[in-house]
């Protein structure tokens, strides 16, 4: 059981090992990916923050218009007084109060939709501010990559460059050692027939008598005349 475990083990650790690999190798199309994501929930916040702002404004206007019913019928019930009708004063007056109510709920609602916007605009600054910098740092990590890849080619090509010559190298000494060899085996072909040529005309001078023989011949004749 506890092998079947570091079998299982290994395995996950082998995956672990692919999938970090992958992901370094795609580490820049997976930051340009991200950074997308970011830049469309950006534009999403945005929406958000339009659509609150609208809200907003028209909480505004229900307020402006909420304020203008109780300053009118205010003004009714000031002239309903005016006339001693206190009856419809007092109806005016409760009208005034479901407004005010009214508008009571509707600055909570305003001001609710003012803080939320308030704190969308802050993260929206925030994020676009982020967003800017991972953009120009891509673009950094993109011209990094590009200087070492150019980089690495030019090394890459520099070392078949020089194996090339090394090998070439190597070619032009085995030719000169060959043709240093060829030329020493000519001169000593050379340095031999001159020297059979040199035999053949001192044989051929002493058989003409007209150079003598070797030492030898000379005290072989003297020997030979004294015993006569």
């Amino acid at each position: 059981m506890d092998v079947l475990t570091k079998v299982v083990t290994a395995i996950r650790g082998g995956l672990t090992e692919v999938g970090e690999a992958i992901v370094d190798k795609q580490a820049l199309r997976i930051l340009e990916q991200e950074i997308r994501d970011a830049a469309e929930e950006l534009d999403q916040s945005k929406d958000a923050l339009a659509s609150m702002i609208a809200r907003q404004k028209l909480s505004e206007e229900k307020i402006a218009r909420l304020q203008a019913s109780i300053e009118e019928n205010e003004a009714y019930a000031v002239k309903a007084l005016e006339k001693a009708d206190e009856a419809l004063a007092r109806d005016l007056a409760g009208k005034v109060a479901d407004l005010e109510a009214k508008l009571n709920s509707e600055h909570e609602i305003h001001d609710s939709y003012r803080n939320s916007a308030n704190k969308q605009r802050a993260a929206i600054a925030k994020a676009e501010k982020d967003v800017r910098y991972m953009k120009n740092q891509l673009d950094t990590l993109k011209a990094t990559e590009n200087v070492q890849r150019a980089e690495a080619a030019v090394s890459e090509r520099h070392s078949g460059t020089s194996s090339k010559l090394r090998t070439a190298m190597e070619s032009l000494e085995r030719i000169k050692e060959k043709q240093a060899l060829t030329d020493a085996q000519a001169a000593a072909a050379h340095e031999i027939a001159a020297e059979e040529h040199d035999k053949s005309i001192e044989q051929r001078l002493i058989d003409a008598g007209i150079k003598g023989g070797t030492k030898t011949d000379d005290v072989f004749d003297r020997i030979k005349q004294k015993s006569t």
